[in-house]
């Protein structure tokens, strides 16, 4: 690792080192993860503007990829840009305020992300058990107002976590191997005791997690055992895959996710720049292929963006 020397008026200042151990690769490292970013960012920004052009899908689904999407753009935009700068400018100092501000918006949207994909649940669970109820029961105000709620738990999970820091004092190497404010990566560069930020980091993976898992769980059980008693196989096929694309955005997020959030607690034996390249990709990779599998799989969306694609590039007047 690189030697970094602090003077006294750095004790603000922290060091984010990228991926450790490839620090001469950034600029290669960069290519994907600038591109992943990208097409992450103009998928999502297509789907909010389609949805948001077209009155025919101002209705609960779509309002909840719309969520997604926003969830999916407001995670990545948390990191990515300062990643970016340690890789092409080598700018790598960051202020303690500033890597707390990052570590609060980082950890309340992909928090927010998880409730918008307990909600998509329950909306498949509403439309396939409860099909001739669901518009009553899934107004576009309970939608927003379910996300509303989203909001405020990730707000209240996330904000401890920089509260738990901003008081502790941090050792004289104040150097982080990441590429961005990761609660656990600036835990440990304190000199205090961070005890309670471990436990609350923990139980806030487990219960946010855990809670959202089972919820999930449920919806899909229910899903499941509906689906089971249809007896007409085409109606059967039906009803399933309209849960493909969330059940895809669900593999994408919780596995890697886990992953990442334990890592960093229990890391024996696991090489440092490979938990990091993870991490990174656990954020860049599902806003990427989000809006390209719901796309594919929602057949009014498809039919909107087609349109627009067609419109953009079909000469004037005709």
């Amino acid at each position: 690792m690189a030697n970094f020397s602090f003077s006294p008026s750095d004790s603000s200042i922290f060091i984010l080192t990228g991926i450790p151990g490839l620090e001469a690769d950034h600029i290669w490292i960069s290519i994907p993860f600038s591109a992943f970013y990208i097409m992450g960012l103009l998928g999502n920004f297509t789907v909010l503007f389609v949805v948001g052009k077209e009155q025919t899908l101002h209705k609960p689904m779509y309002l909840l990829l719309c969520m997604l999407a926003l969830s999916d753009i407001t995670t990545s935009t948390s990191f990515v840009p300062k990643a970016l700068c340690i890789f092409w400018f080598n700018l790598k100092s960051i202020t303690v305020k500033s890597c707390l501000t990052q570590m609060f918006f980082f950890h309340t949207f992909s928090t927010m992300h998880s409730a918008v994909l307990v909600t998509m649940a329950f909306d498949r669970y509403v439309a396939i058990c409860n099909p001739l109820r669901y518009a009553t029961i899934l107004t576009n105000a309970r939608i927003a107002k379910l996300g509303l709620m989203g909001l405020i738990r990730a707000v209240l999970f996330a904000l401890p976590l920089s509260l738990l820091l901003r008081g502790q004092p941090f050792c004289a190497n104040r150097i982080i191997p990441h590429t961005y404010c990761e609660h656990m990566a600036v835990a440990k560069v304190s000199c205090g005791d961070i005890t309670a930020s471990r436990v609350y980091g923990l139980l806030m993976a487990f219960i946010i997690i855990g809670f959202d898992l089972t919820l999930i769980g449920l919806s899909y059980g229910m899903i499941i055992r509906t689906v089971l008693r249809i007896s007409s196989k085409e109606a059967n096929q039906k009803a399933l895959n309209t849960c493909t694309a969330h059940i895809c955005a669900l593999l994408m997020a919780y596995p890697l996710g886990l992953f990442s959030s334990l890592s960093h607690r229990f890391s024996q034996g696991i090489t440092p720049h490979v938990h990091i390249i993870l991490s990174n990709l656990n954020y860049l990779i599902p806003p990427m292929l989000n809006p390209i599998i719901y796309g594919i799989k929602t057949k009014d969306l498809r039919d909107k963006v087609v349109k627009y694609i067609c419109r953009m590039y079909s000469p004037r007047g005709t």
